[in-house]
């Protein structure tokens, strides 16, 4: 066998080992007598197999609107914390005195709150023709910015635009880029990103689109904040995860199901959608921040069930 200057083996040697140490498991596997002692005398082929198991380094949030609204702040705080969860996704709080109240649950419980769900995107789009409307918008994703300021979240989460019979395709693309541009130095001046997310608005329609609307702002402060369940009615996660790769800055965790020609969200690891395939690509693009689950709210036998689930799809198992 041969080696080069510095003792080592020449790369066609090493080409030629594993080659033939792959044909050695492959012929295993085709004849069945692939047991665990034969599979773990060629550890490099074991790594793989180990490795698409492997808990994700993510961590997982619950929407606040989860939470029992009979309870008071703090303990819908605490009860998060209670059921597993890391840390917590809030809504827009104009109201000061309530932000600081969230704040304080936030620190008692120790659960950090990482994003904001803009609240006005739907009510008011950026997309509309209507300054008034483009203001109250835009007032919104101040308010929520200022929020994620206070809270020491790193992420406002933002449905950009809507179409519908009065906002064309391009209109909506336009539109909401201009606005969105101008909220970027406030964003930078925060350090908060604001997180673009697709859903059932009839806009970025495809992987390939709503990465080119990311990329076009050409901004750090701009990127993808990925829903698992809203592309699964016309796509597959896993591809869009691919496409979207690092643009990603949060992903939502819900599943889905077309029943009866009827779209429908569905309890966790209860629909249609292939978590193995989610977790292998999320590994793969090295996704490593928080994954929030967004479903309906419950008490805490429900929301320690969901976050059993969530556990689950995190650490690759779907059984």
């Amino acid at each position: 066998m041969n080696r080069n200057a510095h003792g080592g083996l020449r790369t066609n040697d090493v080409k030629g080992l594993f080659v033939s140490a792959l044909a050695f498991a492959m012929s295993l596997l085709y004849n069945q007598r692939m047991t665990r002692r034969t599979l773990l005398a060629a550890p490099f082929l074991a790594a793989p197999f180990a490795a698409s198991a492997a808990r994700l380094p993510i961590k997982k949030a619950v929407e606040y609107s989860m939470l029992p609204g009979s309870l008071p702040i703090a303990d819908r705080f605490q009860l998060a914390r209670d059921c597993g969860f890391e840390e917590i996704e809030c809504p827009t709080t104009p109201e000061q005195e309530k932000a600081e109240q969230m704040l304080a649950a936030s620190r008692k419980a120790g659960i950090r709150i990482h994003s904001v769900m803009n609240s006005e995107h739907w009510r008011s789009p950026l997309s509309s023709a209507d300054p008034a409307v483009v203001e109250k918008s835009m007032e919104g994703m101040r308010t929520s910015l200022r929020n994620a300021k206070l809270w020491g979240a790193d992420t406002v989460l933002l449905v950009p635009a809507v179409v519908n019979p009065e906002t064309s395709y391009a209109q909506a693309w336009e539109r909401s880029q201009r606005q969105i541009r101008q909220l970027i130095p406030l964003a930078q001046e925060l350090k908060v990103i604001i997180g673009i997310e697709e859903v059932w608005n009839k806009f970025l329609l495809s992987p390939l689109e709503f990465a080119r609307y990311i990329d076009e702002f050409q901004s750090p402060w701009i990127r993808a904040y990925f829903d698992v369940g809203n592309v699964a009615i016309n796509g597959y996660p896993h591809d869009w995860i691919r496409t979207l790769g690092k643009r990603i800055v949060k992903v939502h965790v819900k599943d889905f199901a077309m029943r009866k020609s009827v779209a429908e969200f569905t309890p966790l690891l209860e629909g249609a959608i292939d978590f193995k395939a989610v977790h292998a690509a999320l590994a793969d693009v090295g996704y490593q921040g928080t994954a929030t689950v967004e479903l309906s709210g419950g008490d805490a036998a429900y929301l320690k069930e969901v976050n059993n689930r969530f556990e689950k799809i995190l650490a690759g198992q779907t059984a």
